[in-house]
This record gives C-alpha cells, sequence and structure tokens, in this order.
C-alpha cells in the first residue's frame, strides 16, 4: 500500500476497518481513499462520509463499483462534499445515481473548491443530469470547474442532452479530457463533438471508444484535425466501424501536432507527456499513471494511486 493512501477492493468492511478509516481520515494521514465494489452498513457509510467531511487532505475518493447504492447513501455523500475542501479527484463509476442522486449532489459538487475531476461514468443518467454538470464547465474562466470528466455508459441521455453537452464543451475554460466511451451516440453527435472540439481551447483528450461511429463521423474529424488548428492531442476511436487506414490518419496527424507541443512544453517546464493510447478506459483495470501526466494539471499525479 502506497504511504497516505487506504486501497480497498470489493471486500466486506468490517466495523473495525472502518473505525480505522475513519480515523486516519480525522488524523489527515490519508490523500487517497479508494473502497472500489466494498459492501458496507449504511450506519458504516455515514460513518465515513463524516470522516471525510472532517479531512483536509484527503485528495481522491474512490467509491466506484456501487458503493453510493441509494439516495440516503447519496445525500451522506452531499452532506460529506459540502464541509470538505480538499477533495481533487471523484469517482462514482458504477453508482446507480440517476438524475434524481445528481440533483442532491448539484450543490456540494458545484460549489466544491478543489474538485477537478469528476467520474460519473455508468451512473444511470439522463438530460437532466446533464444539466446540472453543464453548470460544471463555466466559461471564460468565470469560476473554477472541471478539467477531468467521464460519462461513459449512460445510454439514457438523449440527443438533446448530449447537444447541450456538446455547446458547454465547446466554451469550456478549464475541460482537458472528456470521456464518453460507451454510449449510444452515433455519427449525428459525434459531428456536434467535432465542433465543439474545433471551438475549445482546452481540450486534450475524448475518448469515444463503442459509441457507434462510422467512416461518415471520423472523415468529419480528419477533417478538421487536418485544417484548423486544435488542443486535441487524443482521440480514441477503437471498437466503432471506422476504417483501420482513417484511424491511422487522424492519429499521425494528431501525433505531429502532439510533437509540435511537445517542443513548445518543453521550453515551458511542462509536465505534460507524450504517450500512444491513453490507458484509462473506465472498464479497463490498466494503470492510469500515464494518464495523470497528460491530463490532470494537479501539479502531482495521486490519480496514479488507485485502479478505477
Amino acid at each position: 500500500m502506497l504511504p497516505g493512501s487506504i486501497q480497498i477492493t470489493g471486500e466486506a468492511l468490517s466495523c473495525a476497518e472502518v473505525k480505522d478509516i475513519c480515523d486516519s481520515l480525522k488524523e489527515n494521514s490519508v490523500r487517497l481513499l479508494s473502497v472500489r465494489g466494498c459492501q458496507l452498513s449504511d450506519r458504516d457509510f455515514g460513518r465515513v462520509c463524516r470522516g471525510v467531511a472532517e479531512s483536509h487532505s484527503l485528495a481522491q475518493l474512490n467509491l466506484n463499483l456501487g458503493v453510493v447504492s441509494t439516495i440516503g447513501r447519496t445525500k451522506h455523500l452531499a452532506d460529506a462534499l459540502k464541509a470538505n475542501r480538499s477533495i481533487q479527484a471523484l469517482f462514482l463509476h458504477g453508482s446507480p445515481l440517476l438524475d434524481a442522486g445528481l440533483v442532491t449532489l448539484n450543490g456540494a459538487l458545484s460549489t466544491h473548491p478543489s474538485l477537478v475531476s469528476l467520474d460519473l461514468g455508468d451512473c444511470m443518467l439522463g438530460d437532466e443530469a446533464i444539466r446540472i454538470i453543464c453548470g460544471m464547465l463555466p466559461p471564460d474562466g468565470a469560476k473554477s470547474g472541471l478539467k477531468e470528466l467521464t460519462l461513459s455508459a449512460n445510454p439514457a441521455i438523449s440527443s438533446q442532452g448530449w447537444a447541450r453537452l456538446a455547446i458547454a464543451v465547446a466554451h469550456s475554460s478549464q475541460l482537458r479530457v472528456l470521456n464518453l466511451d460507451y454510449n449510444p451516440l452515433g455519427d449525428h453527435i459525434a459531428g456536434m463533438l467535432a465542433v465543439s472540439v474545433a471551438s475549445s481551447r482546452t481540450l486534450e483528450v475524448l475518448d469515444l471508444e463503442g459509441t457507434g461511429l462510422t467512416n461518415q463521423s471520423a472523415q468529419i474529424f480528419l477533417d478538421m484535425v487536418e485544417n484548423y488548428p486544435t488542443s486535441l492531442r487524443v482521440l480514441v476511436l477503437a471498437e466503432n466501424d471506422i476504417s483501420p487506414e482513417l484511424q491511422q490518419q487522424i492519429s499521425d496527424l494528431l501525433s505531429e501536432g502532439e510533437e509540435e507541443e511537445d517542443k513548445d512544453g518543453e521550453a515551458r517546464g511542462s509536465s505534460v507527456t507524450p504517450r500512444e493510447k491513453p490507458n484509462w478506459v473506465p472498464h479497463s483495470n490498466a494503470s492510469s499513471s500515464q494518464m495523470v501526466l497528460m491530463t490532470s494539471g494537479l501539479g502531482e499525479s495521486f490519480l496514479a494511486e488507485t485502479e478505477m
């Protein structure tokens, strides 16, 4: 176990283990807490949330895979986030939040002073949730907002919802990573996203793996990266009906731009490092260390310390 981290996966947590977690949180000795897929009673979940509320050291909280399983737990988490000021990354992937859950969390998430990375993949979200999320992508630096957003596998979001998100992404002053893999987007929505990417001054990574795309949308992305300046450095198009040739052309063009930016980054002392393909598809157990170096912008690669 890494110093300053508690990582437990898929276990039934005992009262003693929960007490140890809470004590560590209150002692400000934990920077990363991951209890992904763990089973614990509602009472113990409330105890952990109270520890989160009191912690000044916690930077990453991973509650993936159904830990936040009821609206009652969602309320406990919302209360904890309102009091906490240190969390920078929150992972709720695979939690049955629904729109109602995100409404409950909205006040805490939208006003949190440090939160820059949010994973809401496979949370059964719809258009109301998208409306809330767009509020976390403020334009022109009006207020702090998300730099990394994961919305993988939320098929209930409609075309109107995705259009709303595309507009917010186009005008966001801070978003660097957008993960939309395994949503039934299709070519029409992908075309909207291409316009967003062309307009964005910050977006570097767009994951569209398994989103029902064809050569039609890939050609739009190719025209964009070939003819217009863009901040985009990684575009994931795997598991779509897109020819390998088109994917390679897009990859080559992005790599050319990346090499030029890396030279500029070295001159500025940037910590961004190149890579061929991001390792952070939410359904993968791959290490995310490269993703962190490329996208976090947080000064320290704490996201590398835990599995998704």
